[in-house]
């Protein structure tokens, strides 16, 4: 495959629908002359609908975890990067592609950042382009078959990345040795490298990623950790060795 999976051009769910609405809102707030009238009477309104949501919110609901099964857009729909559900989210529009020779499944992506990511004037600030990285080489690690949680990341800023332009971003998973993924990604304008990462991620078994959860008890969520609780459980029951680091 050379272009966007399947679910290109779908019509976006309600919340996918709230979130692309509030999109240019963070932005106009960020940088857009307004007058204090306006700004003002836009408060109100955003405050009136908190509101309106507050009243219907009710416990968090379930997370979902990475399907590599399914497009690689739909990894992580409430991600800070590429979430359509989250409304901070550029978001960053990903597909996975074969890799060369017969190699890992490699991901592919397309970013544009809006004002309210610009560190430099007219540049995209630097953490965000960290956690890009971090993001779209998780994503090629799960595609290649070898998810992992980063261990060290470290990023070249090679030349300032600009602001409000088309970017191209490859990401690939380059090699594994036990538990350790190593991984490489690339953030391009035109035909220009703006910024690369190499990354180190580690696999981290159900048991741990189940004692990670049941830590942090401020934001559990009862369902997922019931599901992590029975992936523990089963992993633990079956026959073998685990790859060690």
């Amino acid at each position: 495959m050379t272009g966007p999976e399947s679910g290109e051009g779908s019509e976006p769910d309600a919340r996918e629908r709230l979130a692309a609405a509030l999109r240019p809102i963070i932005t106009m707030t960020v940088a857009s002359e307004l007058d204090d009238d306006a700004l003002a009477e836009a408060a109100v309104d955003v405050e009136r609908i908190a509101e309106l949501l507050s009243k219907h919110a009710g416990a968090r609901r379930p997370r979902r975890q990475p399907d590599p099964t399914k497009a690689a857009q739909d990894l992580f729909p409430t991600s800070p990067i590429m979430g359509a559900a989250n409304p901070i989210a550029p978001p960053i529009r990903i597909w996975a592609v074969d890799g060369a020779d017969g190699g890992y499944r490699e991901i592919r992506a397309e970013a544009y950042f809006d004002y309210a990511y610009e560190g430099p004037p007219t540049c995209v600030h630097g953490g965000v382009i960290a956690e890009t990285f971090d993001e779209i080489l998780g994503a090629a690690n799960i595609v290649a078959g070898n998810p992992g949680m980063t261990g060290t990341l470290t990023v070249r800023y090679r030349k300032p990345t600009p602001l409000r332009t088309d970017l191209r971003i490859e990401a690939r998973c380059l090699s594994r040795s036990g538990r350790k993924v190593k991984t490489w990604g690339g953030i391009y304008h035109g035909d220009v490298l703006t910024a690369e990462a190499d990354g180190i991620f580690i696999e981290v078994l159900p048991a741990q990623f189940l004692a990670i959860a049941e830590g942090n008890v401020d934001s559990v969520d009862p369902t997922m950790l019931a599901a992590m609780r029975a992936e523990a459980a089963r992993v633990a029951a079956e026959p073998g060795d685990r790859p060690s680091a």
